[in-house]
């Protein structure tokens, strides 16, 4: 016969509460708490601290961190674009290339901006914390006219305000370029302007001398033309402050007056224009000197000041088709079937071909 199994009877509440205190009594110190290892109740209240985060949340945060790290590049390149106050801009902190402000192509400019708004923002540099104002403006100097033109006929509070590219601080000779590069390519300078700017830029420190500043600023033009500006230098430092239409000069006069300036005549030029009348016009102005030009063109050219040397024997025309130079070069013209050609021999390198370029550009322009 089988054996009868005993029915399991579970603990009473009182038998659980016995066992319990028989535990505590044989482990003393140790609550109920100790039982988690403690690595485990660490990780268990990072957990509870962490926030609940979604793989496209991660990938949020992700794309916000690389695109204020790109934000926070393009402001210390001065990439990025803000709004300044006009009255925190100075103007005269560098001397403008552009000596004389055309009022139509301004009063034009100005509606352009009333119409279309701002196309293009201006540049300037941060001076510092301490300088006030703040910004200096390196180019867009007729853009900021407008604005300032704009603000003062309407009281418009958009006008007040000038979008710009803020630079970090640069080298006047810097500064001096980027702001003829501006003018050249936008809105062309007259003859003088360009001579202008690089005899201040020098007398202002930014370059050892003219010769220096005309390289740097105008390193793009052929060697005729930076020639010419320091032609135009010398007439802006010798006459600049007695000619009332310099602006107006055409490239053919300024030369002239370059030429009487090497050749000594200084001082009657000068005494000329001081006795003359308020002119009227460039044609008037060019009136009171010419007497004067004429003596220079009647004097004999020294080789010394750049003139032409005399003619030695086996030099100038052989024929009517037929030069040859000082300088050892032969000029043939030659005809065929589609014009003139005009051949030269001798030594000759790039620098005198584009000059001569320039030149035969010039003569057929006028």
């Amino acid at each position: 016969m089988a054996k009868r199994r005993e029915r399991i009877k579970a603990p009473s509440a009182e038998d659980l509460n016995r066992m319990e205190a028989e535990f505590r009594r044989e482990t003393p110190g140790l609550g109920v708490s100790a039982a988690v290892a403690p690595i485990a109740q660490v990780a268990a209240e990072a957990a509870a601290e962490a926030p609940v985060t979604t793989p496209q949340a991660r990938v949020e945060a992700a794309r916000l961190k690389t695109d204020a790290e790109a934000l926070r590049a393009a402001e210390a390149d001065g990439r990025l674009i803000v709004e300044i106050a006009l009255d925190d801009i100075a103007v005269d902190n560098m001397i403008r290339d552009r000596s004389v402000l055309d009022e139509a192509e301004l009063i034009e400019l100005r509606k352009s901006i009333a119409l279309s708004g701002l196309r293009l923002p201006i540049e300037v540099m941060d001076r510092g914390d301490d300088e006030s104002p703040r910004y200096a403006l390196i180019s867009g100097y007729r853009r900021l006219q407008a604005f300032q033109g704009l603000l003062e006929l309407t009281a418009d509070a958009r006008y007040a305000r000038i979008r710009a590219l803020v630079r970090a601080p640069v080298a006047s000779a810097d500064a001096f370029a980027a702001m003829v590069e501006e003018n050249e390519i936008r809105s062309e300078l007259s003859p003088f302007e360009r001579g202008r700017i690089a005899a201040l830029a020098a007398q202002q420190g930014a370059f050892v001398n003219v010769e220096a500043a005309v390289d740097a600023l105008f390193v793009q033009a052929s060697k005729a033309k930076r020639s010419k500006v320091r032609s135009f230098a010398m007439v802006y430092e010798e006459l600049g402050d007695m000619l009332h239409f310099a602006e107006s000069l055409s490239e053919k006069r300024g030369l002239r007056l370059a030429q009487a300036l090497r050749g000594g005549l200084e001082t009657p030029l000068r005494e000329a224009l001081a006795a003359g009348q308020d002119p009227q016009s460039v044609d008037d102005e060019w009136a009171l000197m010419e007497p004067v030009l004429a003596l220079s063109d009647a004097a004999p050219k020294s080789p010394s000041r750049g003139g032409r040397p005399r003619k030695a024997a086996g030099l100038g025309w052989d024929n009517a088709d037929v030069l040859r130079t000082s300088a050892g070069i032969t000029i043939r013209k030659q005809r065929d079937s589609k014009g003139f050609v005009l051949r030269l021999e001798g030594k000759l390198d790039d620098d005198l071909m584009a000059s001569l370029m320039e030149e035969i550009r010039a003569l057929l322009e006028r």
